[in-house]
């Protein structure tokens, strides 16, 4: 097949949908990706690109078609929002002209926030006469109004007039959780919906070489909590705070926080304001670092706000956490901690709650390496069985191509 992948953001971001493009590659199919310039999440243009003008990489033989963007920034909601219409804007106006010439069979969208970045590619669904798949990572508008960045009910009705929209106008949608298929459907009666969970590259369930990862303070700890990933208001980091500050006189237990995000800086003041000693916030490092990273660690944590929409929501570290086979505690609700539960690699405690994250943080620290090695080894053992990325992208091609075939009738 000859896939066009359109997502805001792709290589040198670290996003799933980078694995995906490389495996389809490697499976044979030509694949080009339109997306804009890298960002996220520093908030600024990466070097060696700039926000203006268009470009043409190559990436382990996957061809990136890139569009100007207005930098997201920090902190700022006026600077997000014009982040998500300039890629909404680029799209419309270069996306054509950038892939003209070009034959798809497929056009496939990596539906991270904002799921409006699909209106360019229903549009050149439409131009190239190609069917249009979208594997949505997150609802809206119900994110937009759990995160607190819009409020307004007038504009979040808007929104789900436009997600509505964008529903009816696709030719399949795959969903990354279970829970999500019954608010999809709600929007979407008539279009196909099926559930594709999110996998990891197969380094995190690898071994990692010795020394293979960064010095990072306290990683060599008696006993480690490691959270990975973006550090904003979704992730109620919050109660990672409390638990730190609950637990501060048992020097064995240390919490590191690895990433960036809106909330990174407010972390580092409450470390200095409290003198959480046993909190550390090192930053970003290469997504290529994270195994080694995670499985150095005797815990990993994965946290989400308490908002029914994360409950629906299984955040993609998940999978990771899984695969490098550490115990996980989940302090969320719903889908993620019900899996985690389900394989019995970790321990559950609802979201928010600082008091009964530190009560679980302590039962495993109580608990012997012997004890943790099992649950850990359950969780890896599950991976394997359900979030291979071998397995998924064999699943994903197979429904790209039932849907060529199933619309090929009206896309000749």
């Amino acid at each position: 097949m000859r896939i066009l992948i359109v997502s805001q953001h792709f290589w040198p971001e670290g996003f799933h949908i980078n694995d995906v493009a490389r495996s389809l590659v490697a499976q044979g199919h030509t694949v080009d990706v339109l997306t804009a310039k890298p960002n996220y999440p520093e908030g600024r243009i990466f070097t060696g690109y700039r926000a203006w003008g268009c470009q043409q990489e190559d990436y382990h033989g996957v061809t990136i078609r890139r569009m100007p963007l207005f930098p997201r920034g920090k902190d700022s909601k006026v600077r997000l929002a014009l982040n998500y219409l300039s890629f909404i804007f680029s799209g419309y106006a270069f996306g054509p002209w950038l892939t003209r010439g070009q034959k798809y069979d497929v056009i496939f969208v990596y539906g991270v926030s904002p799921i409006l970045q699909a209106l360019p590619a229903l549009l050149l669904g439409w131009l190239k006469k190609s069917p249009v798949v979208i594997w949505v990572q997150d609802l809206w508008p119900e994110s937009l109004s759990a995160t607190g960045y819009v409020k307004n009910r007038f504009i979040l009705k808007a929104v789900e007039k436009v997600v509505r929209f964008i529903y009816h106008h696709t030719d399949l949608l795959l969903v990354q959780s279970r829970a999500f298929i019954a608010p999809v459907r709600k929007l979407a009666p008539r279009t196909p919906i099926q559930y594709h969970p999110n996998s990891v590259d197969e380094s995190f369930a690898k071994p990692a070489m010795p020394a293979s990862h960064p010095e990072v303070p306290a990683l060599d700890a008696p006993f480690t909590v490691m959270f990975a990933g973006n550090i904003g208001a979704a992730q109620a980091v919050e109660v990672i705070v409390e638990a730190a500050a609950l637990l501060k006189a048992h020097s064995d237990i240390h919490f590191i926080v690895l990433g960036d995000g809106s909330r990174r800086e407010w972390m580092l003041q409450q470390v200095r304001q409290q003198g959480l000693a046993n909190l550390h916030l090192p930053g970003r490092f290469p997504v290529e670092t994270m195994p080694g990273f995670m499985q150095k660690a005797s815990v990993l944590l994965v946290t989400l706000a308490d908002r029914e929409i994360f409950a629906a929501t299984v955040p993609s570290k998940v999978q990771a956490y899984l695969a490098a086979g550490r115990p996980i505690i989940a302090s969320l609700n719903g889908a993620g901690a019900d899996l985690v539960a389900e394989a019995g690699a970790g321990l559950t405690a609802p979201a928010e709650d600082g008091t009964l994250l530190a009560k679980a943080v302590m039962t495993l620290y109580t608990m012997s390496t012997n004890e943790r090695c099992v649950m850990g080894e359950r969780g890896r053992c599950y991976y394997q069985a359900h979030f291979t990325h071998e397995k998924l992208i064999g699943e994903l091609i197979q429904q790209l191509e039932q849907t060529v075939h199933r619309t090929q009738g009206h896309t000749a």
